[in-house]
């Protein structure tokens, strides 16, 4: 069980990094471990302001994942227009969207009652 939980830590430090790299904008953690009948453990979010930076951060994500970790998305969905990426890293959900996406599909207002926590921006 330990040990799950430091590969999970490494998971979520990992994506936060990738996400930094290219300058992901209004990074939320979202603990999902507290709810009942979740597909995951977190989901983690964020938008970039053009498709082409989205498509960027979804590619750093990866990158820096596999680099620090050696982990590759289960499943990943959403390149062909970056509107909304999606990255699947079994406990580990990465949410990247174009901004106008992530106001309209609203993930913290649809889990408001998980654990919330945004991180703050590298400068």
């Amino acid at each position: 069980m330990k040990k799950k939980a430091i590969v999970i830590d490494k998971t979520v430090e990992a994506v936060l990094e990738g996400i930094q790299r290219i300058k992901g904008k209004d990074i939320t953690l979202i603990d999902l471990n507290s709810i009942q009948h979740t597909e995951c453990g977190y989901f983690i979010v964020c938008h970039g302001t053009s498709t082409t930076q989205v498509d960027s951060i979804a590619h750093s994500v990866e990158d820096t994942v596999k680099e620090i970790t050696g982990e590759h998305a289960w499943h990943r969905d959403g390149y062909k227009n970056s509107l909304w990426i999606l990255l699947d890293y079994g406990d580990v959900m990465v949410h990247v969207f174009k901004e106008e996406s992530r106001k309209f599909y609203n993930l913290e207002g649809l889990w408001a009652d998980a654990k919330i926590t945004k991180i703050e921006e590298d400068n």
